[in-house]
């Protein structure tokens, strides 16, 4: 089916402009979202019919109320709400500060939030719909230096799983996306470094970020194939709770749930008799 309306938050660059201007591409209806829509104009003036683009912070609940009213008035309904909106917070749980920490959570995880209890009531009344949920190969198998970052997508794995059970018998979609690194903008323009660097986290933490720092500009995830990848699976016929992306995702997660079952296996005979 290629005649769906798409609301994707955070459109003006990255996975979400690529995704935007794919699903586009291939037929659907699409409202673009970003802090800056102005930045969308071109993407706008190829599809004058089938795209809308609009302000939103997701922080923002007016924002966020007025942007959802917005397209339903616009296309009708609401058929896929993807919340891409967010950035990376590098740095040990130590360095970053207070104020850092509670903005990338406000954003990442309540941003999220926001927006899917805006969308929630509709997709409900209409009995059909699906929540994407952007996470990270983070939010399954996190990195040293992404505790608040990795912490709001571990979150999102959490309320997409329960979602999933709330939503699947009214009829509604939930999918999380776990990317590793693709070529965007999010090693640059959409990370944040910790306020302060402390010696002793030089080879954790400060390891991870210097390797960020090496492969921006050159991260293996083409976006315009995750784009591809994302639109093939939410448009099946049985879409996937969770979408891997990418080699260095998919190698991390698989690490992650083999060392998980070794350890439950070793600790088996501590754990698991303490019933009544």
């Amino acid at each position: 089916m290629t005649d769906r309306t798409w609301f994707i938050t955070g459109s003006s660059t990255g996975l979400g402009r690529t995704l935007a201007e794919r699903a586009l591409a291939a037929g659907h209806r699409v409202v673009a979202t970003a802090r800056r829509p102005e930045v969308l104009c071109d993407v706008i003036a190829q599809y004058p019919e089938r795209a809308l683009a609009l302000r939103l912070d997701v922080t923002n609940h007016r924002q966020v109320d007025d942007a959802i009213d917005a397209a339903i008035a616009r296309f009708g309904a609401l058929d896929i709400v993807v919340n891409n909106a967010g950035y990376g917070l590098i740095g040990a749980l130590e360095e970053c500060s207070d104020a850092q920490i509670r903005a990338n959570i406000e954003t990442n995880l309540f941003g999220t939030i926001n927006v899917i209890r805006a969308a929630i009531p509709h997709l409900r009344a209409q009995k059909s719909g699906h929540l994407v949920l952007m996470s990270a190969v983070a939010g399954l198998a996190n990195h040293e230096g992404f505790s608040i970052y990795g912490a709001t997508k571990f979150a999102l794995e959490g309320i997409g799983e329960a979602m999933k059970l709330e939503l699947g018998p009214l009829g509604v979609n939930v999918t999380l996306i776990e990317p590793g690194p693709f070529r965007t903008d999010f090693i640059g323009r959409s990370l944040e470094r910790a306020d302060r660097t402390i010696d002793d986290y030089r080879a954790t933490s400060g390891k991870f970020a210097a390797y960020l720092d090496k492969i921006a500009g050159s991260q293996p995830g083409d976006p315009a194939k995750a784009a591809e990848a994302i639109i093939a699976a939410i448009t099946a016929a049985a879409p996937p709770l969770r979408l891997v992306l990418g080699k260095f995702a998919h190698f991390f997660v698989r690490k992650k749930l083999d060392r998980m079952a070794a350890e439950m296996k070793e600790w088996e005979t501590i754990g698991l008799p303490t019933d009544f």
